[in-house]
């Protein structure tokens, strides 16, 4: 048995190993659209801009619980989009470890809008306009001069959605429950160790790997965000 194993038993191990899981999956499926989605707040002008804005912050406002309850009602066996999903693709959310990382991705997603939507804020517009007036397509001006400028806070969000995803509770534990092996993270496995009599020390060992694993996801967001800005800076 290796440290982390001889330290954790085995039913807290299984929680770390799948809130990794959950937090990647989260955060990987969560980037695309929320660059897409910071973009379009920081950059673009239309008709509901502010109900777009109000959704992607829904999640910080609501309980945690009530954003369960609507992926179990919308994402469940019986929802409009969680029966068409398993009738046609035979994709299971709702009390599966994909429903924990949906669950995440939700709750992570305000964050990594909002710090790369900050970082694209501060790139200055001017540069991208001139761009587009000598020609190049406005992909090209994406992709060439505000991607790379905006580089720190999409690394800065992606890491701080991550810590999010990994430390999500409320609507993970309403939408998938808290079965050992299966959906149980972290967050959920404190819960079910302080519901035992005997279950204090369990509960102790992780939360202090819960709150290393988050102050080293934000020390290394703030590191890797000031070198991605000095190699923006610098290409």
């Amino acid at each position: 048995m290796t440290g982390t194993e001889s330290w954790l038993g085995h039913e807290e191990w299984q929680a770390v190993r799948l809130s990794l899981q959950v937090a990647a999956w989260a955060t990987f499926a969560s980037l695309p659209l929320a660059l897409l989605a910071a973009y379009a707040l920081a950059r673009w002008s239309f008709w509901g801009k502010s109900l777009l804005n109000g959704i992607v912050h829904l999640p910080l406002i609501l309980p945690p619980v009530v954003t369960g309850y609507i992926l179990l009602r919308v994402f469940g066996r019986r929802g409009v989009f969680g029966a068409w999903l398993e009738q046609t693709f035979g994709i299971v959310l709702s009390f599966h470890w994909t429903g924990a990382a949906l669950a995440a991705a939700v709750m992570a997603f305000p964050l990594i809008v909002r710090a790369i939507r900050l970082s694209i804020e501060a790139i200055d517009a001017r540069i991208e306009n001139s761009a587009a007036t000598l020609g190049a397509a406005p992909v090209w001006v994406f992709a060439t001069i505000t991607l790379p400028l905006a580089l720190p806070g999409i690394i800065a969000g992606a890491i701080l959605g991550f810590a999010k995803a990994l430390g999500e509770f409320g609507a993970t534990i309403t939408f998938v429950g808290a079965i050992p092996g299966q959906t149980q993270t972290i967050p959920s496995a404190i819960y079910v160790f302080l519901q035992s009599p005997d279950g204090g020390q369990g509960a102790l060992r992780l939360v202090i790997l819960s709150v290393v694993i988050a102050m080293t996801a934000l020390i290394a967001s703030e590191w890797v965000a000031r070198r991605a800005a000095v190699w923006a800076r610098g290409a």
